[in-house]
């Protein structure tokens, strides 16, 4: 009852949601002890409204945010505590005796105070914005001054509007005792502790505390980008949970041919990134970026079809190739904006044949496979579990924007495939790992997740309690401790590590300390490295996970497994990469033949129908090799889906850009020889008879972006 009742309000937690009824009721008893009046009522509600609010704040409540939309903001219930205070003097016979006035007086002027500090701390976040946000790209040309101390500009709304409370509490004080000097204190302390955040604002409005302006900024940008002459571009434009289709390019990006850089377009996707040595540039306006010199970028990789991408497409001096953020039967892996982009690179034969079966356009001479340089970290299957029970991974999709219910097993089997392998005659240590935007479209599937959440807890508690699992329980406890303790120092390391520059500095101030640091960026790797084998050391091979996190990656609990049960995605293209056992839940009821007719990844997969009950197989598959009888076809379908082994997959990849490099080059000077120093469009300034010396043609073309219309070679 209470998880509806967290789902409904959409909140976070069970203390989420008693802090949200604790502020529903707290204002109208407020009011009534305004009404009545009763000072101690008046009080003890006043400070539980105060404690819920702020603690909602703290949490960022979805639910502050939906007051904000129904006009009961913060500023409006802080108002509305005030008037009842006064209302409260009123009804206690108080309307004619200073304190009333000296209240009053307080609130306006405060008020008034509010005014001057919200425009102060919103001058200065706009005064400390830069057009760009950048990582690993020498700004020293330009003087970017630190940032003012978080604690000034960090909800500075809400600071202000907190600072009314020794004012509420001394004229409550003065009311009950009948002492007018602690109204008076707490007048004092509220007005001048405004009066101190607005002097304390003021200097950060300095020039010398300001950020040097746009045009400054982008100057040192373009001076870069042409010391620099990055020649491979990824591309990325995203919503605020997309973060993870660059991070699975960045050590692709660090091993690319030639000078590689990230373009990006959202500016809070930037703190998102893992750490990287690769340039990271970060541009939010189109106008800023369509002014940019990008003419030494040859190659220019695109991991989602966005509108966006229309702002980098217009460039015609380099070529464009959409490579996807992952591999797999869905209609995303056939798009038909794929015919904007120069080549579309896919792992292997698979995703050539899907476009020809989807016919959208995209031609088959204009696809390239290049393996999947993201597997390398997969670790192929030894033949026989690690430890002494399998270990099996669900890791459902979720439910997508069509909310087709065969696009996840959650709904219609997800309890069915936990209950089977939690119950499984032969035991199974099993890892649960939803999709990160599981519940985002369909609440039931959140429902069902929080529903299997709650099974494997259960499991877990059974298992603590069986004396079969008991004893090794007690056997390993030192071992365990040991490594959560540390994990606890590997945690400790890598968040001292993970943001370069001190800490409260904002995105400007990272912007200039944020150079890439070798020595820093190969501890990161080892200690990550480290931190996932403690992570599998820190509790039993007997015991259920649940990993909701972005740690541990997939790709780690891929190589903790000895099988998988997935969905349509490419969560299982990935898989395959393993040559592990598989089964994925045919949720539309299609039937095994139809199933793997319309899919490739499922031809060597176990297929579950919604009640699970194929599991058998798979299990029997994982536990004794003589029982695998798919194995085979494993191994043809891992090089249908992702290429051969060799050459590997980063060899197959840095030969496509290079071979698509030289058809940029070829291009540009088959361009130049053309037009013979003209501009595209332009008449021929010899026929008109003017003179002047002509513009290299090469130049002239990266200049007209947009403006250029092609020539046909």
């Amino acid at each position: 009852m209470i998880s509806t009742a967290i789902r409904l309000a959409r909140v976070g937690s069970a203390s989420e949601l008693a802090a949200a009824v604790l502020m529903g009721l707290g204002y109208p008893c407020v009011m009534l002890a305004a009404l009545i009046p009763n000072l101690w009522f008046f009080a003890a509600a006043g400070a539980v409204t105060y404690v819920a609010d702020w603690y909602l704040h703290q949490k960022n409540s979805y639910l502050i945010n939906r007051l904000n939309k129904v006009r009961a903001g913060l500023p409006i219930r802080f108002l509305l505590r005030q008037l009842l205070l006064i209302l409260l003097l009123a009804r206690e016979d108080l309307a004619e005796q200073p304190v009333f006035y000296a209240a009053v007086a307080c609130f306006l002027l405060f008020y008034g105070l509010q005014a001057p500090q919200g425009a102060l701390a919103t001058l200065i976040r706009l005064r400390r914005t830069m057009p760009v946000v950048t990582r690993n790209i020498d700004l020293n040309a330009v003087r970017i001054p630190d940032a003012p101390p978080k604690a000034l500009l960090n909800r500075s709304a809400e600071k202000m509007l907190h600072l009314d409370v020794p004012a509420v509490a001394g004229v409550i004080a003065a009311a009950a005792t009948g002492r007018n000097t602690l109204a008076y204190a707490g007048v004092a302390a509220t007005l001048a502790l405004g009066l101190l955040y607005i002097v304390a604002l003021v200097p950060y409005i300095r020039r010398k505390r300001r950020v040097p302006p746009a045009g400054a900024v982008l100057k040192a940008v373009g001076t870069w980008l042409g010391e620099y002459q990055p020649t491979v571009a990824l591309y990325f434009s995203g919503s605020d949970d997309s973060a993870y289709q660059v991070n699975m390019w960045l050590e692709t990006m660090e091993q690319i041919d030639g000078r590689p850089i990230i373009i990006m377009r959202e500016r809070n996707l930037v703190q998102k990134l893992q750490p990287t040595s690769v340039p990271i540039l970060c541009v939010a306006g189109g106008q800023h970026l369509m002014a940019m010199d990008f003419s030494s970028v040859r190659v220019t990789l695109y991991a989602a079809n966005v509108g966006k991408n229309i702002h980098m497409l217009r460039v015609p001096t380099m070529k464009h190739v959409f490579i996807g953020h992952g591999d797999s039967d869905k209609l995303a892996s056939v798009n038909p904006f794929s015919k904007v982009y120069d080549e579309v690179w896919t792992a292997g034969q698979a995703g050539r044949d899907r476009y020809a079966l989807a016919d959208v356009g995209v031609r088959d001479e204009d696809i390239v496979e290049v393996g999947r340089p993201q597997l390398a970290p997969i670790k192929s299957w030894t033949g026989t579990p690690a430890n002494p029970i399998p270990t099996i991974l669900y890791a459902p999709t979720w439910e997508g924007w069509d909310n087709n219910p065969g696009n996840t097993s959650l709904l219609l089997a997800g309890e069915n495939i936990m209950k089977r392998l939690l119950d499984a005659p032969r035991p199974v240590r099993v890892i649960y790992k939803p999709h990160p935007f599981t519940g985002l479209v369909n609440k039931k599937a959140k429902a069902v997740d929080e529903r299997l959440q709650k099974m494997v807890a259960a499991a877990n508690a059974a298992r603590a309690a069986d004396p079969r699992w008991a004893g090794e329980a007690a056997a390993a406890q030192a071992a365990h401790a040991a490594a959560r303790a540390e994990l606890a120092r590997i945690e400790a390391r890598i968040a001292q590590l993970a943001a370069p520059g001190r800490k409260g500095g904002d995105e400007a101030e990272e912007s200039r300390v944020s150079l890439a640091d070798p020595q820093r960026l190969a501890e990161l790797k080892r200690l990550r490295e480290e931190w996932n084998d403690a992570y599998w050391r820190s509790s039993g091979w007997w015991e259920h996970k649940v990993v909701t996190g972005t740690e541990p990656k997939l790709y780690d609990c891929f190589n903790e497994s000895d099988g998988m049960v997935s969905d349509i995605s490419s969560v299982v293209s990935d898989f395959i990469a393993s040559g592990k056992p598989y089964a994925v839940t045919d949720s539309a009821e299609l039937g095994a033949d139809e199933f793997k007719r319309q899919n490739t990844a499922v031809r060597a997969a176990v297929i579950l129908t919604n009640s699970a009950a194929e599991l058998d197989e798979l299990l029997a598959a994982v536990a004794d090799p003589a029982a695998d009888l798919l194995a085979e076809d494993r191994r043809v379908l891992k090089r249908y889906l992702l290429g051969p082994d060799e050459p590997t997959s980063m060899e197959q990849f840095n030969a496509a850009v290079r071979a698509l490099a030289a058809k940029a080059e070829a291009r540009n000077n088959g361009v130049a020889q053309r037009l013979a120093g003209q501009r595209i469009g332009e008449l021929d300034q010899e026929a008109d008879g003017a003179a002047g010396e002509p513009v290299a043609a090469a130049d002239t073309v990266a200049e007209q972006g947009a403006e250029v219309t092609p020539v046909a070679p």
